[in-house]
């Protein structure tokens, strides 16, 4: 179930279980990217639209710190934590085939 969200821009994420990376989110209309970056990710990107019910459709690429090129699609529900930070849900496809799920968090104030 998705949560509604005002806006993305300027939301900082991070994994669920932090490791050191970050990504920062920017919106313009139903227009949405983000640039991640630290722990194991030298470098990422991703853009795609917001729909009304605030999940994005999303692709992403990003250069790991070991050099691994890593490119998909996603699918991001948001929820709302107890403590009212906004946690994504990310249903991913890499385009090696790989998929899975991994959840990130607004990094607390």
């Amino acid at each position: 179930m998705s949560t509604t969200v005002s806006t993305y821009d300027g939301l900082v994420v991070q994994p669920e279980e932090p490791n050191g990376a970050v990504g920062c989110y920017h919106q313009d209309g139903t227009l949405v990217w983000a640039e991640f970056e630290g722990g194991p990710v030298r470098s990422g990107r991703l853009v795609g639209t917001c729909g009304s019910d605030g999940v994005i459709s999303a692709a992403y690429c990003q250069v790991m710190a070991d050099g691994a090129v890593i490119a998909g699609t996603c699918v991001s529900t948001p929820d709302r934590l107890a403590d009212g930070r906004l946690r994504l849900t990310e249903r991913w496809r890499r385009a090696d085939g790989s998929a899975g799920t991994s959840r990130i968090e607004e990094v607390p104030a």
